[in-house]
């Protein structure tokens, strides 16, 4: 729990003043029994109407200024529980979107979903009950049995029996509830997983008429998490039965030992009546106690796993220079005997770690150079590692073996804004954003309105954009939705383009055009961004064919290197390649 008491401290003057209040109005419940009390006992026998008034007018007021009190620390509690929510959401938010590709495979993107939906909502929910209950519930057990003491203390031992076996009965079976719940968020994550997967296929699914298949994977991971959910329920559960049984037990020992009591005019009726009254604040503060429990045991466990992604080590910080890596050559970009596997990684705690085992290498001992201003392409089939060369140029993973230099530069050494700030860049699955085109070719970047049409005409996205009557303002759907595949290529090509980048890189980013279309891209980013070293990933032998270079992947190796017609001579996939899609375009 120390993790959101960091957060919590920056309002600690809000924290101090809402718990004063809620103290102040505690304090007034359990005046009131007492006033009571004394009216029933004191002042009744006396038969003074006006003293009678006025002990009933002090009850009403403060019955108003103890609900008054209350009101007013819980919408405190309530505003302090958003505050402090809202600074960890911010800090998860940004720590998420600088994980290293390692270890975002490992933490997942349904898990980091849920961390940021259900787990901060569990902690905002734990520090709203806390404001609202953990002063009142520990005030009203303890100062309800202190009260009750100077009343009759023979019936008040009968309190201080069950007040610690309610206690430890609460405590023990809620440090229980701490790992089931972790349990239940880690099986919410698969829920999220599979439900995410639906929703981004749910054109194959229907396509491959698979619905009955994925409900059917859809409710194995729902009832796995129900399992859990049950499980923990009932855990949690347990102490507020077991609390109301020992306390029922108190309470008819009470009134049995209090009418003895009156009876045998030991004890006064209204001493009864306010007893009574105070064992249910008693009570009511027990069962505060229970909820507490029940919230901070979801919370610790939702706090560690929001804690494991914001204290994850930043394993791509900057290298210095002297430790790192030297190469002689002049080129822009340099591969080095580079060598990578995607290694198997988990989370545990608040801690992510590699779990061992064999890597399975997605690229062996890659070399190639190119010049500034140059151009590479890179075929190969899928699987073949042509992305994983982009990940690691753009240091979303370190190489496991070998360099990789732009500029002379280990990329180590490069702060990772100032490197990819160097890149436009189309992926293969790349995103367009529910938002105007503008803003999507714009992307954050203060571009003038020129630079964001003068991109599209290059892309050859303009003439389309051109032809909604809001033009450049026209809205996009979530991911583009209501745009072809076509289309969204050339709008992902623009935002590449917009900034003029130092290195272009289109990963199969024209596999949805034609070849004209194709050809005309290709064309303009010759003549107009002809300074970009540029690197293009395809599947099609016309995208690369008139590049300076083409490298010829397959599992990871590199079975070619060269110009198109060195390719065609030495390198018997790629010509085989080359006939097929020659072939069948002609």
């Amino acid at each position: 729990m120390k993790f959101i008491y960091v957060y919590e401290k920056k309002y600690s003057k809000l924290i101090v003043l809402t718990l004063s209040i809620k103290f102040l109005g505690t304090l007034g419940e359990l005046s009131l029994p007492y006033i009571l009390e004394h009216l029933i006992d004191e002042v009744a026998p006396t038969k003074d109407l006006g003293m009678a008034l006025g002990f009933g007018g002090l009850m009403v007021v403060m019955a108003l200024l103890t609900r008054v009190l209350n009101v007013s620390a819980n919408r405190r509690g309530s505003k302090l529980a958003q505050m402090v929510t809202y600074e960890i959401r911010q800090d998860l938010f940004y720590h998420s979107i600088h994980l290293s590709g390692s270890q975002m495979d490992a933490f997942g993107l349904p898990s980091i979903t849920s961390r940021m939906t259900s787990d901060s909502y569990n902690i905002q929910n734990f520090i709203r009950s806390m404001m609202a209950v953990g002063v009142r519930a520990p005030i009203l057990l303890i100062g309800g049995i202190g009260i009750t003491m100077t009343m009759d203390v023979g019936m008040s031992a009968i309190l201080c029996i069950i007040a610690p076996i309610v206690t430890v009965c609460v405590v023990l079976l809620s440090l229980k509830g701490i790992p089931l719940f972790d349990r239940v968020q880690r099986l919410l994550d698969k829920v999220v997983r599979v439900m995410r997967e639906n929703i981004t296929g749910i054109l194959v699914v229907k396509a491959l008429s698979k619905e009955d298949h994925e409900r059917s994977r859809f409710a194995e991971a729902n009832q796995d998490l129900t399992k859990a959910e049950r499980t923990a329920s009932i855990v949690m559960s347990l102490p507020g039965p077991t609390m109301q049984f020992f306390l029922n037990i108190g309470l008819t020992l009470v009134v049995l030992v209090g009418a003895y009591r009156v009876n045998s005019g030991m004890t006064k009726p209204g001493v009864i009546l306010a007893f009574l009254t105070y064992f249910n604040l008693i009570m009511n503060g027990a069962m505060g106690l229970n909820r507490i429990f029940m919230m901070m045991s979801k919370a610790n466990a939702s706090a560690n796993r929001i804690e494991a992604v914001i204290k994850a080590a930043d394993d791509l910080a900057p290298i210095s220079a002297e430790s790192a890596a030297a190469t002689e050559s002049t080129a822009h970009i340099v591969f080095d005997r580079v060598s990578f596997g995607y290694g198997k990684t988990s989370t545990s705690g608040n801690s992510l770690h590699f779990d061992g085992g064999q890597r399975q290498m997605s690229l062996n001992d890659i070399c190639f150079e190119i010049e500034k201003g140059g151009s590479l392409g890179i075929i190969g089939a899928t699987g073949s590692g042509k992305t994983t060369i982009i990940n690691l140029l753009m240091r979303f993973y370190d190489a496991t073996s070998g360099h990789i230099f732009i500029d002379g530069k280990d990329i180590r050494t490069f702060d990772l804004k100032d490197l990819r700030r160097r890149f436009g860049v189309v992926f293969q699955n790349d995103v367009i954003f529910a938002d105007t085109i503008a803003d999507n070719i714009r992307f954050g970047r203060t571009l003038s309105d020129e630079e964001v049409s003068a991109a599209a005409r290059d892309a050859r996205a303009a003439a389309f954009i051109e032809r909604y009557d809001d033009g450049y303002q026209h809205p996009s759907s979530i991911h583009g939705a209501n745009f072809s595949g076509g289309q969204k290529q050339r709008l992902l090509i623009s935002r590449a383009l917009a900034a003029k980048p130092e290195i272009l890189v289109l990963d199969d980013a024209s596999s949805a055009l034609d070849y004209k279309t194709d050809a005309a891209l290709r064309k303009a980013i010759r003549e107009r961004h002809g300074g970009s070293t540029t690197i293009v990933i395809a599947q099609r032998v016309s995208s690369i064919m008139t590049l300076d270079r083409i490298i010829m992947l397959d599992e990871g190796t590199i079975l070619g290197y060269g110009t198109h017609e060195e390719l065609l001579k030495s390198c018997r996939p790629y010509r085989e390649i080359f006939q097929a899609q020659m072939g069948e375009v002609g």
